[in-house]
C-alpha cells in the first residue's frame, strides 16, 4: 500500500495549477505555480518540467521540495513532501503528460507555448490533506473594488 490516497487523484489532473516550493542549497527559498502534478503510482508524483529553471537548479542542489495540489471537485488541498528522484524525456509517464500540457495549452489559448522538457520524478514522503480553509472567506473583502 502507497503513501498517496486514491481520493488525491482529482488534484493531479492538471485542471487548478499547483504551486511548488524548493530551496537552494543556501536556503533562499523558491516558490512557483506549476502546470502538472502527475500521479505516477501510489508512492510518485512526475511535476512537468518546462519553464522553471531556478526549480530545477534547486532540486539538483537539495532534491527535497513541497507541493500543494487542489482538487477541483471538492476544493480540497493537499501538501505533499516530495524528493527528487529521476527526470524522463520518454515513455509512458512522459507521453501522457505532454498530452495532457498539449490539453491544457489548447484550453487556455496557450497552444505552442507549453513544451515539456521532462518528467521529473520524485517519490512522496509525506502527505497531509488539509482541512479548513487556508484563508478564511470572512475574511476575503468581497467588496473590494466595488465603486
Amino acid at each position: 500500500m502507497g503513501i498517496l490516497p486514491d481520493e488525491i487523484k482529482p488534484a493531479m489532473q492538471g485542471v487548478i495549477p499547483s504551486h511548488v516550493t524548493t530551496c537552494s542549497l543556501d536556503g533562499t527559498p523558491n516558490v512557483t505555480a506549476i502546470s502538472q502534478v502527475y500521479y505516477v503510482d501510489p508512492d510518485h508524483v512526475a511535476l512537468s518540467y518546462q519553464f522553471f529553471n531556478k526549480t530545477t537548479r534547486n532540486v539538483r542542489e537539495n532534491p527535497h521540495a513541497v507541493v500543494w495540489v487542489i482538487s477541483p471537485e471538492t476544493f480540497d488541498t493537499w501538501d505533499l513532501e516530495i524528493e527528487y528522484d529521476h527526470s524522463e524525456t520518454s515513455g509512458p509517464v512522459f507521453d501522457a503528460m505532454d498530452m495532457q500540457i498539449e490539453a491544457i495549452a489548447s484550453m487556455t489559448g496557450m497552444k505552442g507555448i507549453f513544451k515539456l522538457k521532462a518528467a521529473d520524478i520524485y517519490r512522496v514522503k509525506s502527505v497531509k490533506k488539509n482541512i479548513g480553509e487556508r484563508i478564511p472567506l470572512s475574511q476575503i473583502d468581497t467588496q473590494r473594488g466595488a465603486a
